[in-house]
């Protein structure tokens, strides 16, 4: 029986739920090795080698070769998983967030000072532009 997931008609909105969960398991148990100053420091050193040794899928790597937090998102990631990243690149949570939303930082934190993204047209996808 499927469970019904009104959640999913939010544009630009994944929720981490149980399958997101599931999907994402390896890449986040990856993303939480790095509270440790020496997996860092090994992750830094070659990130393709330490990566290999996690059961992540290839295009799981490559987003976080890459630094695509949204496709990492969209991988199972857990931004609260995946803010160690940008720790360990001596990135603040707010660096992070503005690259996913394609502003600079500074843009980024201007918008978010005025109150954020208007919400017409972000409530439901099928709601009429």
């Amino acid at each position: 029986m499927a469970i019904d997931k009104p959640y999913l008609d939010i544009p630009g909105t994944t929720v981490f739920d149980a399958a997101q969960s599931l999907k994402g398991y390896w890449l986040n148990q990856f993303c939480m090795s790095l509270m440790t100053a020496d997996n860092r420091a090994r992750f830094l050193r070659d990130e393709r080698a330490y990566l290999n040794e996690w059961e992540m899928s290839e295009v799981q790597r490559q987003s976080v070769l890459d630094r695509d937090m949204n496709v990492m998102i969209a991988l199972g990631g857990n931004i609260y998983f995946l803010a160690k990243i940008g720790a360990t690149d001596g990135k603040s949570f707010q660096q992070m967030a503005g690259s996913m939303t394609g502003m600079s930082e500074d843009e980024y934190k201007a918008m978010m000072a005025s109150g954020g993204r208007p919400i017409d047209g972000n409530r439901y996808v099928g709601e009429a532009q």
